[in-house]
């Protein structure tokens, strides 16, 4: 029977996937309806949902009657009406990904057809999203960092695969920086909020994630094996210093370096538990600053050269607390460019002040 998803309670079953605007399935078939999927098809705006007769229990599903559910082609100021943004495909995949972490937890399997539906709609979002790409730490909390970091580093990886020009793979590479942290919930519970400094044990247990991520996701057959790499291989860096394995330049994976980038710049720029956030300007000229030891050049200057280009005209913050607006952004100087003061429309070029930065960016 078709009903509409104000009538859908828990138990109700779910017959045929319900397909959302982006051609990819909001809900699947064959899924048992939770109080999530109703928020979910509510806030998409489906019309109807094929469901079966009986409820998970057996009992017959018997749907109460409806008055206020305007028609299809209803004017847009119905009250019921709102457009669907980044901000609510990226809340969907959060939590999303929150009851996919727990049922890790629990020892399940990686249902990647669930990551698939809230995944996807997200990273076809990015073409249009500018600036916001460096800045998806502000969505964050620090009680819920963990899960928002990991969406945070699959819109970043699956942005920068497909400024590096990876048409075919660049979903697959945001799923790998999706699924890149997933193997802390075989560590010790709680370990990741955990506040204050870890003990050389705690450290050393929370080495192992990537090892846990890569067993998750081994046999997964809508993986690649680029994609399996990159999440094995995220913590790697080129000069033989990071982990699990201590590889070096040649047997990283290519892949691997975006998801290690959309890590490490997600959380620097992220209020955390044990450490507090920095601008993503200052960020990025840490990174600049080690990046040829660590991680691939190539695809690290992708990255900046694309905060170069929407930085012009932004509205920030400086270190001294005033505020001011970037009017020309220097090549070989890129976290530091020329701005003028809202105060006095002085011009002030940062390269020339190396005790002045960029401290925040103003929305």
């Amino acid at each position: 029977m078709f009903v509409h998803p104000k009538q859908l309670i828990p138990g109700c079953f779910i017959v045929r996937d319900v397909i959302g605007k982006t051609n990819y399935p909001i809900v699947s078939k064959n899924t048992i309806v939770r109080d999530i999927h109703i928020e979910i098809l509510n806030k998409f705006l489906i019309e109807q949902v094929e469901v079966a007769n009986q409820l998970e229990n057996g009992s017959p599903f018997i749907p109460h009657e409806l008055s206020n559910i305007k028609p299809k082609d209803s004017n847009l100021n119905d009250w019921n009406y709102h457009p669907i943004t980044f901000e609510d495909y990226y809340w969907n995949a959060v939590n999303g990904y929150k009851q996919v972490y727990e049922g890790i937890q629990s020892g399940s399997p990686i249902d990647m057809n669930e990551i698939r539906h809230f995944a996807i709609p997200l990273f076809e979002q990015i073409d249009d999203l500018g600036l916001t790409i460096y800045l998806l730490h502000t969505f964050s909390s620090k009680q819920d960092y963990f899960f928002h970091h990991a969406i945070g580093m699959g819109v970043i990886a699956a942005f920068l695969a497909k400024k590096r020009g990876i048409e075919k793979e660049w979903i697959q590479i945001g799923l790998a920086g999706l699924l890149a942290d997933s193997g802390m919930a075989k560590l010790t519970r709680g370990l990741f909020k955990k506040e204050g400094k870890l003990s050389e044990t705690e450290y050393k247990e929370i080495k192992l994630h990537p090892t846990y991520s890569y067993r998750l996701v081994e046999k997964i057959p809508s993986l690649t094996i680029g994609a399996k790499l990159a999440i094995l291989q995220h913590h790697e860096r080129m000069d033989g210093t990071g982990y699990p394995l201590g590889v070096k330049r040649n047997k990283i994976h290519p892949y691997a370096y975006i998801v290690a980038i959309s890590d490490t710049y997600h959380a620097m720029t992220s209020e955390r538990l044990h450490q507090v956030k920095q601008s993503p300007f200052k960020v990025i000229e840490e990174m600049l600053q080690d990046h040829y030891q660590k991680i691939d050049h190539e695809v690290f200057m992708t990255f900046v050269q694309q905060l170069t280009n929407f930085s012009t005209g932004t509205k920030v913050k400086l270190s001294n607390g005033q505020t001011a607006e970037i009017v020309f952004v220097y090549q070989h100087y890129p976290t530091r460019p020329m701005v003028r003061l809202t105060e006095d429309n002085t011009i002030v070029s940062l390269k020339d002040h190396r005790n002045l930065y960029i401290d925040e960016i103003v929305k």
